[in-house]
């Protein structure tokens, strides 16, 4: 009996084995993908991982490391999967120490001054400096942000600014806001990555502090700026803004209408130097050299045309990405196309899957924080199922015998909708929205972008040393107004743009999952990734939004109604409101949900109210011996009542903003702090202590780092359990 059940607990045991066998060729495609698996999972803790439990975790990568030397070689790619999933989760715990500055713990006002590294425009259009070599009054440089950002209201005619000019302002200032909602968009962890420290702004005149800073790096930054200046000033209005937005990235030009009508036609993305110019140029490059190089008698038959062609394009990629500031998305694109003219220089196939594998490889252990942004998911959607999608084309003759035009535009068609398809669930859980004629807007579009728009940008720069490029420009003119009328008519359509309900966080992760599972698996389970895709649509598809919303300043309510979310207020609170409003997948105008019905704002069996006004101390008491949870939008300086929680802005500074939904009976309020968990990026205290772990933030933090619940009987003990905490 033991013979014979012996082999079958062998077989069992072969499984496994045999699967990763069954995969040879396809191992490496899986590497990013488990790195970017223990990235995911180190954002997604609710705590912060504490040194030692980092140092022990390195500890046993070491470990592994050593045993891979020693395990048979069928059983060594599932212990590669473990390590990488390990190292992925230990890049992002060391990049998150590395890029450590101080942040701004209270509001300031007073003198700021800084040199200036960065110009942009905010959502409200206004004139936006990032501000480097930071001084305020009464700070230590130990306790002074890095990086501050100040949006530039009211005159501002004594100085232009330029890059590597130093300023001098008063402006007020506040530590970079956590998310409008539970479970919202953190901008305290991008500001964290980006070492911003604090964001404000100014209505007084800023004044010039010292001379521009001759150093290289900020030249490259005024090379920028004078392009920028140059090209708006040849080519007038937003044809002249969109130009150096595409070749320099500077946006402040583009108006907040024309960016509306890219985004409804879905065209935006041309406005960021990401991939598609990237590819452009060095793809526009690469082939003029190589062509120049032929030209020469006996050159082909001499020298290696091709590399030379890859080498000449990559320094222009390299040149581009300094022209653009080093933004993260020609970043993104850099690596991406880097990896593709490489593998021609080593005599590779440079469009491959194994090449996107490299390129997400590489930013992902450069820049760990990328992950969560929607231009890395986008970005690599897009260029993961275009390179699948077409060497299935390509294998299976499916345009072989078409003939040449046609085949350029079915590959337009092909590309655009592939390339839709992928990014579209991205886009709509970040953007809230869906361009329904994008498809119809890119292929009108794009072409143009590549056969006349890029080219002229390459022959303008190349004539400017002789004053030839006037030329070039008014041909590079054309295109871009294409585009732009194109953007205009395709957005104003009605029905343009779908309005889509935020997720569940779990969403993406599974889509994604699932499709690469699609993907890069080989054999008869490759359908099974289809599963987490459709439990993915079912989570999105049965999320339900919260009943009532909360801003962290208490001046904010939002109660759901059969309408849409009504809003307490038609003013005020704007960013808030909005973000509200695209969250629920409505129409992002605060005035029109302000004008709706507002009924009570109880939760199933709890009773809310919001006192504002004058007499608001006097009314608060009152009311709070009829509901369960009272809002206010300012200091309580008394004793707390008795028989409510009462939110003041003392509550609210450590929990952020408010949910209360209800589901089983149940009525529960999430704060926006216990969503985002106790990191680095929104705890003071952890912060100002690197040896402090995160048990001991934990218990600092309890309001906000817990969630409340009502029960319909023991609502009252667990309301004062936590106002007490």
């Amino acid at each position: 009996m033991r013979a014979l059940t012996r082999p079958s607990h062998t077989r069992l045991a072969q499984i496994p084995l045999d699967i990763v066998d069954g995969q040879h060729g396809r191992l490496f495609l899986w590497l990013p993908v488990c790195f970017g698996t223990g990235v995911g999972l180190f954002f997604a803790q609710s705590l912060e991982p504490s040194r030692m439990f980092l140092w022990t975790l390195a500890g046993l990568s070491l470990l592994a490391g050593l045993l891979l030397l020693k395990i048979p070689p069928r059983v060594a790619p599932l212990l590669v999967a473990a390590l990488a999933v390990t190292l992925g989760f230990l890049s992002a715990g060391l990049r998150t120490q590395l890029v450590a500055e101080p942040v701004l713990t209270f509001r300031y006002y007073g003198p700021v001054e800084g040199r200036v590294i960065k110009i942009d425009r905010s959502a409200s259009d206004a004139l936006r400096l990032t501000l480097d070599q930071v001084t305020l009054r009464d700070f230590s440089p130990s306790r002074t942000p890095a990086r501050v950002r100040v949006s530039l209201h009211g005159s501002q005619d004594f100085v232009t600014p330029e890059p590597g000019l130093r300023l001098a302002m008063t402006a007020h200032l506040s530590p970079p806001p956590g998310p409008t909602e539970p479970g919202g968009f953190d901008f305290q962890r991008m500001a964290w990555f980006d070492r911003l420290g604090a964001v404000g702004y100014t209505r007084t005149p800023v004044l010039r502090a010292a001379e521009v800073d001759p150093s290289p790096l900020l030249w490259v930054h005024r090379l920028r700026q004078t392009l920028s200046i140059a090209l708006q000033s040849q080519l007038p209005g937003e044809t002249g803004a969109f130009a150096a937005a595409i070749l320099t990235g500077d946006r402040s030009g583009i108006s907040q209408e024309t960016a509306e009508h890219l985004r409804g036609a879905n065209l935006s993305h041309l406005l960021a130097i990401s991939g598609l110019h990237m590819g452009l140029l060095t793809g526009a490059v690469f082939f003029a050299l190589r062509l120049m190089l032929a030209l020469i008698p006996g050159a082909a038959l001499k020298w290696p045309l091709k590399k030379l062609a890859a080498g000449g394009a990559l320094a222009a990629g390299a040149f581009y990405l300094a022209l653009s500031g080093f933004n993260v998305a020609t970043e993104r694109a850099f690596v991406m196309v880097s990896v593709m003219l490489v593998a021609v220089l080593l005599d590779r196939q440079a469009i491959s899957l194994r090449a996107v594998a490299i390129a997400a490889l590489i930013l992902l252990v450069l820049q760990p924080e990328v992950l969560p942004e929607p231009g890395f998911q986008m970005s690599f959607a897009a260029t993961t199922a275009l390179v699948a999608v077409f060497t299935i084309v390509r294998r299976m003759h499916l345009m072989g015998r078409w003939p040449n035009w046609l085949r350029g535009i079915a590959t337009v068609i092909l590309s655009s909708a592939v390339a839709g398809i992928a990014t579209a669930p991205v886009a709509a859980a970040h953007f809230n929205r869906i361009a329904d004629f994008g498809l119809i807007a890119n292929v009108t579009a794009v072409p143009i972008m590549g056969a006349l728009v890029m080219p002229a940008a390459i022959v303008a720069v190349l004539l400017t040393p002789l004053g030839l490029q006037g030329i070039a420009l008014s041909v590079m003119g054309l295109g871009i107004r294409w585009i732009l009328f194109v953007a205009e008519t395709v957005s104003s359509w009605d029905g343009a743009v779908s309005r889509i309900v935020s997720p569940p966080p779990a969403t993406l992760p599974l889509i994604a999952l699932g499709a690469l599972f699609v993907i890069l698996w080989r054999g008869r389970w490759q359908n099974l990734g289809l599963f987490p895709v459709f439990a993915g649509f079912l989570l999105w598809a049965t999320h339900e939004r919260p009943a009532l919303l909360i801003s962290d300043d208490g001046s904010l309510v939002g109660r759901m109604t059969a309408e849409g979310r009504a809003l307490s207020k038609p003013k005020g609170a704007g960013f808030a409101a909005t973000v509200w409003l695209e969250n629920d997948g409505d129409v992002p105008d605060q005035a029109m949900a302000a004008a709706r019905h507002m009924p009570p704002l109880d939760v199933g069996p709890v009773h809310v109210a919001q006192v504002t006004g004058r007499g608001w101390q006097d009314v608060a008491r009152e009311v709070c011996g009829l509901a369960d949870v009272v809002i206010v939008n300012k200091f309580w300086e008394e004793e707390m009542p008795k028989g409510c929680l009462l939110v003041d802005l003392g509550f609210l500074r450590q929990s952020g903003a408010l949910a209360l939904s209800e589901a089983g009976g149940e009525v529960r309020l999430i704060t926006a702090y216990a969503a985002s968990g106790v990191r680095y990026w929104n705890t003071p205290d952890l912060r100002g202590a690197w040896g402090v772990t995160a048990r001991v933030a934990r218990a600092d933090r309890a309001p906000a780092a817990m969630g409340l619940r009502f029960g319909q009987t023991d609502a009252q003990a667990t309301r004062f359990a936590f106002a007490t905490r």
